[in-house]
């Protein structure tokens, strides 16, 4: 990664563990070529799916020590916190249900936890394992990898110095089309555990995507949100979680300026769309404009001025931009390097925890458990707002 220096990044591979993640799975293989791309990381232990047999096949897969690979992730940490050369991070990468468990598990452990989102199924849950992250001390990071592509680092960025004025409308859109129909139904994997509300908690569309455009939102406007009123709705006769989401969003004000508007659809039944996530910004001074399709290049438009696309590497790129490149502009980088992104400023974070009270460089970037609470805050208020047909609901 450009710009990271070996004091800071040096140490050798971390070791880490997976619970999840094993055949089937789609996140897991992300994880595990996100954690390798720098090589920051090396899996040497996993508790890889609920069914023994499967999970020892997908060890088997991943060429892993058969007495690391564990039948619960209970009796993986129990037994990598015993080892002399031990895991010293665990990756979740399974349904929502467990991730508060498993962190919890992993935590009294004394490992440090990298986690997928959203972070629980209830916000009182999540609330309880904030807690312990703090009491621990320990590493906690919630996979949000939109957070590190290199233009949404620079977006934030421009915010921050004021290049777009007084921020007043905030927009964020991701709509995918894959739920159209009822393919839990089908039996498919993926759908079935994201449409049932003990697996996924109180959110559909809105958990697995929603939480996504929410906090690309706040990430790069710097907002704090005041209220919300959302519209909710199941398409799909029989789905039990939301399908598509609408709302609203009223931001706090700063000082005596009016306060920010904005707006979030999140929808898995729009058809003809895939990863349609899309964020604008508009200030006083100008707007932003980034899609995730196309996520190498940046539309500013500076107030009565041409508009200027930016790109990732050219002559416009800030260094908070640089330092999260990998390759020459031109070349495209995109949904993996920006998870790859996100285990690099872990493993910077967790380097730095190696030492007795140490913090990683100011300009180490990721999500964190708070942001895992503020994103079951949303969830919560979203669906009481929508149940009582759309009513303004603090967070």
């Amino acid at each position: 990664m450009v710009g990271a220096s070996k004091s800071e990044t040096g140490g050798g591979p971390i070791r880490y563990g997976m619970v999840g993640g094993g055949q089937g799975a789609f996140i897991g293989a992300v994880h595990r070529i996100a954690a390798r791309m720098d090589n920051d990381f090396v899996l040497v232990a996993g508790a890889l799916s609920s069914d023994p047999t499967r999970a020892k096949a997908s060890a088997a897969e991943l060429g892993l020590d058969p007495a690391r690979s564990y039948g619960s992730y209970a009796e993986m940490a129990k037994a990598e916190a015993k080892r002399p050369d031990g895991i010293e991070a665990v990756a979740i990468v399974t349904p929502n249900n467990v991730h508060v468990p498993a962190a919890k598990a992993f935590l009294e452990a004394g490992i440090h936890v990298i986690c997928d989102k959203p972070l629980a199924t209830s916000l009182a849950e999540a609330k309880k394992l904030a807690a312990l992250v703090e009491k621990t001390g320990k590493v906690f990071v919630l996979t949000h990898n939109y957070t590190a592509y290199p233009m949404i680092r620079q977006a934030r960025e421009m915010v921050a110095r004021g290049q777009l004025g007084d921020i007043r409308i905030v927009q964020s859109e991701y709509p995918q089309d894959w739920l159209t129909e009822d393919l839990a139904a089908t039996g498919q994997k993926q759908a079935s555990w994201r449409s049932d509300p003990k697996q996924a908690g109180a959110g559909g569309a809105l958990g697995d995507i929603g939480t996504h455009a929410y906090n690309l939102a706040r990430f790069v406007s710097g907002l704090e949100l005041d209220s919300l009123s959302a519209d909710l709705d199941a398409f799909v006769p029989g789905r039990q979680l939301d399908d598509n989401v609408n709302v609203m969003l009223r931001f706090k004000p700063i000082g005596n300026k009016h306060p920010a508007k904005g707006m979030i659809w999140a929808s898995q039944v729009a058809p003809g769309h895939e990863n349609g996530l899309k964020l604008r910004i508009y200030g006083s001074k100008g707007g932003l404009e980034w899609v995730q399709a196309d996520p190498n290049y940046l539309w500013y438009t500076p107030f009565g001025q041409p508009k200027q696309l930016l790109t990732r590497a050219g002559a416009g790129a800030m260094p908070v931009a640089a330092r999260v490149t990998r390759v020459p502009s031109g070349h495209p980088e995109g949904y993996l390097e920006g998870f790859a992104n996100i285990y690099q400023e872990a493993a910077r974070a967790i380097r730095a925890a190696r030492r007795k009270g140490g913090k990683p460089a100011k300009d180490v970037v990721f999500p964190t458990i708070a942001d895992g609470v503020e994103g079951m805050a949303f969830i919560e208020a979203c669906v009481k707002s929508s149940k009582k047909n759309g009513a303004w609901t603090k967070l």
